[in-house]
């Protein structure tokens, strides 16, 4: 591989070090996702090459233009909004979508999913902190999403996912580990609570304390990147 990706391997060896730390402590074994977010494939392939298996993709054009270009042996998740329209680009090629906050969302998901033979997997969307500029579903609204959403034939719901706010973010984690099990407890018909998706760059050893399965780390694993591209 090239060694101008050697940084990677040094952000990479902090991260495993101190998301296992955290998980030791926790008695879970939580993933580490790859963020890509305007990163080049090349530097992606690198942090499989390093073992990560698991990519998250925030735009469904951006992920279109590199699909082809990356290692196929990592799964990919899509955690950015998704808009319904786009649902159509990526069905079979994520194997999860993290980012359903609405019925409609779900609903196109499973109708697309059904007609292309498959079964997707799901998270939905909390907005733990209630914050105007996030998508997400209050913790209010939950419950009648996860409800509807099981009902549909193409797509399996495994769990929550959240972004809370950067300051307090430990408050916010906490409440979300609170209506996680909360929603655990009620054994939903249809709803498998497998997956707590939370924690990035700036809180995922937190987020590994309360609970999370799944922590998104971009910039500390890839570096600060041009976001206006």
């Amino acid at each position: 591989m090239d060694n101008n990706f050697s940084y990677i391997d040094e952000n990479l060896r902090v991260i495993r070090q101190r998301a296992g730390e955290a998980a030791a402590k926790a008695g879970t074994s939580p993933r580490i996702m790859a963020v890509t977010k305007t990163v080049p494939p090349e530097a992606v392939n690198h942090a499989i090459s390093l073992g990560i298996d698991l990519l998250g993709e925030n735009r469904v054009q951006e992920f279109l233009s590199k699909q082809e270009s990356y290692d196929k042996s990592a799964e990919v998740h899509m955690i950015g909004h998704l808009q319904t329209n786009k649902v159509k680009y990526i069905i079979g090629s994520v194997t999860m979508i993290q980012s359903v906050d609405s019925i409609r969302l779900a609903s196109e998901i499973s109708r697309l999913s059904l007609a292309k033979g498959v079964v997707t997997d799901v998270l939905c969307e909390v907005n733990i902190g209630g914050e105007e500029s996030k998508s997400g579903v209050s913790p209010e609204e939950l419950v009648p999403l996860l409800e509807q959403a099981a009902e549909l034939e193409g797509i399996r719901v495994k769990g929550l996912m959240t972004i809370p706010p950067p300051t307090d973010s430990d408050i916010f984690l906490g409440r979300m580990e609170e209506l996680f099990h909360k929603i655990s407890d009620q054994s939903l018909q249809g709803v498998s609570m497998d997956e707590l998706s939370m924690g990035m760059t700036h809180d995922y050893a937190e987020a590994i304390a309360h609970g999370s399965t799944i922590v998104r780390i971009g910039t500390g694993l890839f570096g600060a990147r041009d976001y206006s591209k």
